[in-house]
This record gives C-alpha cells, sequence and structure tokens, in this order.
C-alpha cells in the first residue's frame, strides 16, 4: 500500500544555528503530540515512531519537513500537517 507523505517547505532568513533552535521548538511540540523519538544529524532532524519516519532538514534558507505516514496514520495526514504547519508559522513568521 502507499504511504501518506507530509512534504512542507519555508524559506527563513536566520542562521543556522537559530533556525536549528526553532525547529527544536517544533520538534518538541511534534514529539509530545506525537509521540515521536527526535535526533539530530548534523542540520537534520529525524524523527520516528511506529507507523511515521520522517526528518526536518535545516538549510542556509530553508527548512523542509518530511514524513512518510504508515496506513493507519495516513487518515490522519491533513490534521498532522495542519498542527506542524501551525508549529513552523509560530516559530517562523
Amino acid at each position: 500500500c502507499t504511504m501518506a507523505a507530509i512534504d512542507i517547505k519555508r524559506t527563513h532568513s536566520l542562521e543556522i544555528a537559530k533556525a536549528k533552535k526553532k525547529i527544536q521548538k517544533v520538534a518538541d511540540h511534534i514529539v509530545e503530540k506525537f509521540d515521536v523519538e527526535c535526533e539530530w544529524d548534523g542540520n537534520m532532524l529525524n524523527f520516528s515512531r511506529s507507523g511515521v519516519d520522517g526528518h526536518i532538514k535545516v538549510n542556509p534558507k530553508s527548512i523542509h519537513v518530511f514524513a512518510d505516514l504508515g496506513f493507519f496514520l495516513s487518515a490522519l495526514k491533513g490534521p498532522i500537517e495542519t498542527e506542524i504547519e501551525r508549529y513552523l508559522d509560530e516559530e517562523f513568521s
């Protein structure tokens, strides 16, 4: 079966270190809300749990959130995407 993917790109004008701090705040919300585990690997924050596998890449001028949702979570793609967008708006608007 095909997985539903969340694919969100945002531009920013912050230094990488500041953008990473903001992404960590976004990640803290995601961890709390969706019970995922996160780990930084350079400028990429990888997150996963059963049914979710993704990352947030912090580039010099952009943020890229990507997540593959397994079968059970694919039905929740809309609400999950909305939550992530809201957290990004809070930190990067």
